[in-house]
């Protein structure tokens, strides 16, 4: 069957592969399909066992600490909690809907997609729910989150001894788990089982959906896609300019972000604040030397390289540049899997601020920089999921490609 390459555009025919085998774009080396280690049977129980475990993690007490005879313990939410009252609304919104309610849509929708395919229905909805699904994918962040809540109990245990609860030990399973959904699930073979695949036809002008990849006349732009329900189009829509607008808000909140604090701590009546870069050097301080190298990595070297690389990208189409095609199309990829770790910060400083509540012995709370660099983070994912990168294989055409 033949589908469009999600990367370059260029139709390609996908024979029936067998197990461990995988499939490559012959233009820009994009993966289409892998087999090896993957079914929809193993990606929904995954799925359903984080959906599941994810209801006690929310529930049960996650983290607890003791001072002087004081007990606070917290949930996974408590940190939402603490910074909506603290009045930093956004940072708050935004952690909550990246820790606990888009994960718990996005695993309860995939759980239903692939439970039905794998009980055999044939529904029309499929195609939607899993296509919402995969959008969600990237936002979702069990993950992201669990890296962030172990900083923070590193942190935070060096002064104070810290008890992980059930909804800590439930939610660390529901985050691993996560990682091996995304690592059991095919994603061309989830479209297959949905709607399958179609040859291109014959003699008409074809384009590809930009989500699930089906090839169907040119003359549908602009109809539903027959199989995930989006509206078709040759190429995402207004995508350079809607890049463009992300990118200058990212830069124009990257320095403030990297100069205001991200968080201030009160102890016995003084304020010290933490930026990113004192932050980083504590950690370094506290010999905790690999956690400093990936908050280093994940707070100023992501972002850096997904505002210059987008920009690179968007540079490269204004001028129809057909150099180092393959290059900056691998380097997409890695900006557009990497953006969501940049999460890492803020989700330590959620763990901390409600951890951190001994009043007026110690308090924690956030900083105008947290705000501020969290919606660097948002901005630059969205510019990365709005970007197309055929548009860099569309300047192809004018001239032979020097890859």
């Amino acid at each position: 069957m033949t589908i469009g390459c999600p990367d370059c555009g260029v139709l390609e025919d996908l024979p029936p592969l067998s197990h461990g085998a995988i499939a490559a774009c012959r233009l820009c080396k994009a993966r289409l399909e892998v087999t090896r280690g993957r079914s929809i049977a193993a990606g929904f129980a995954c799925s359903l066992a984080v959906f599941v475990l994810l209801l006690p993690a929310n529930l049960a007490p996650f983290l607890s600490v003791g001072m002087l005879g004081m007990t606070r313990t917290i949930h996974m939410g408590s940190g939402v909690a603490a910074l909506w009252h603290g009045q930093w609304v956004v940072l708050a919104a935004l952690i909550g809907a990246f820790v606990v309610l888009l994960p718990l849509l996005r695993f309860g929708l995939l759980s239903i997609v692939l439970g039905a395919l794998f009980l055999g229905l044939r529904k029309s909805w499929l195609g939607p729910g899993y296509r919402w699904a995969m959008w969600l994918d990237q936002w979702a962040m069990p993950d992201v989150f669990l890296i962030g809540a172990a900083i923070g109990y590193s942190r935070v245990s060096v002064d104070i001894p810290v008890k992980i609860g059930w909804g800590g030990y439930c939610f660390a399973a529901a985050a691993l788990l996560t990682m091996a959904t995304r690592a059991t699930i095919d994603r061309r073979a989830v479209w297959r089982a949905i709607g399958g695949e179609r040859f291109p036809p014959a003699g008409e002008p074809s384009i590809s959906c930009t989500t699930c990849d089906l090839v169907v006349s040119a003359a549908k732009e602009g109809d539903p896609c027959p199989r995930c329900g989006l509206r078709l189009h040759a190429r995402k829509p207004h995508s350079i300019s809607r890049t463009l607008a992300l990118v200058i808000a990212g830069f124009a909140l990257y320095l403030p972000s990297n100069l205001y604090p991200m968080s201030i701590t009160m102890q016995i009546g003084q304020n010290k604040a933490h930026t990113i870069f004192s932050g980083i050097e504590d950690l370094f301080h506290a010999g905790l030397v690999p956690l400093g190298i990936l908050i280093f990595g994940t707070s100023i070297a992501i972002p850096v390289l997904k505002l210059l690389g987008l920009s690179w990208f968007m540079l490269s189409t204004r001028l129809r540049s057909n150099r180092h095609l393959v290059l900056k199309t691998r380097l997409y990829r890695l900006i557009d899997e990497l953006g969501r770790w940049s999460n890492i910060d803020p989700f330590t400083i959620a763990i901390i601020v409600p951890l951190f509540q001994f009043p007026p012995l110690v308090s924690s709370r956030a900083g105008p920089g947290a705000t501020a660099f969290i919606t660097v983070v948002a901005m630059t994912m969205a510019a990365s999921q709005i970007f197309d990168p055929r548009l860099l294989w569309d300047a192809a055409l004018e001239k032979p490609a020097e890859r």
